[in-house]
């Protein structure tokens, strides 16, 4: 059994590496060198590479022989993959959940829907702290929507289709108007399911994610130009 402080160091370098990530402070394509982020954690090697197959294993990092572990990258073309199907899980999830949530499920996403909104009025856009609220905010936001589907295996789809990277890089490249499209797009769509208008939520949603689609490519294109 592995000592406590063992396991400790092995969470510790989960989140800060998975952090860095996420924050694309290591980038697509970023070399991840067990002894330089060792050094940097103040860890040993040991479980820093027990933190990068975990993160291989949530498919934020991938490995190659002779060459290491490097932040998996994406194309433009894996992004539109990505959101496409992300789009139509997240379409289909929203639609199940017109139909099945209870008045206080609905009551939860509406608070999920004025907290983003909340955020997206005082957040720093353009900030690190900013993006982590907006980002938390809208995590929030489309997993009470999940909930209320009650479709468990629609439920692991999407944990393995959202890439968090791409949903934090989408934050970081929105400007004040951006933000405000989101909220309401939230809004749009919480009041079509208060409608019970399944159709109109599933729409709207997909309208939103594509929002999100968008500004990564444009952010991958402005990188690559």
């Amino acid at each position: 059994m592995s000592a406590p402080s063992s396991v400790a160091g092995v969470a510790h370098a989960y989140e800060q590496v998975r952090a860095a990530i996420v924050e694309n402070r290591y980038p697509p394509g970023h070399r991840l060198v067990e002894q330089r982020i060792a050094a940097e954690l103040g860890l040993s090697r040991t479980p820093v590479r027990e933190a990068l197959r975990m993160l291989e294993a949530e498919g934020l990092v991938v490995s190659e022989r002779n060459r290491g572990a490097m932040v998996r990258p994406l194309s433009s073309t894996e992004v539109e993959d990505l959101y496409g199907l992300r789009l139509r899980l997240e379409s289909y999830a929203v639609e199940l959940a017109t139909e099945r949530s209870t008045e206080t499920e609905l009551g939860a996403i509406v608070d999920a829907a004025d907290a983003f909104g909340a955020a997206a009025r005082s957040a720093d856009v353009g900030s690190v702290d900013g993006t982590r609220r907006l980002h938390e905010a809208n995590r929030v936001f489309h997993d009470s929507i999940l909930e209320a589907a009650r479709h468990r295996r629609l439920t692991t789809m999407l944990a393995r289709t959202v890439d968090i990277p791409l949903v934090f890089r989408a934050f970081q490249s929105f400007g004040t108007a951006e933000i405000e499209r989101s909220d309401s797009f939230h809004h749009l769509i919480v009041e079509a399911m208060c409608r019970r208008d399944a159709a109109r939520a599933a729409g709207l949603m997909a309208e939103h994610i594509a929002q999100g689609r968008d500004a990564v490519l444009d952010a991958i294109a402005t990188d690559t130009s």
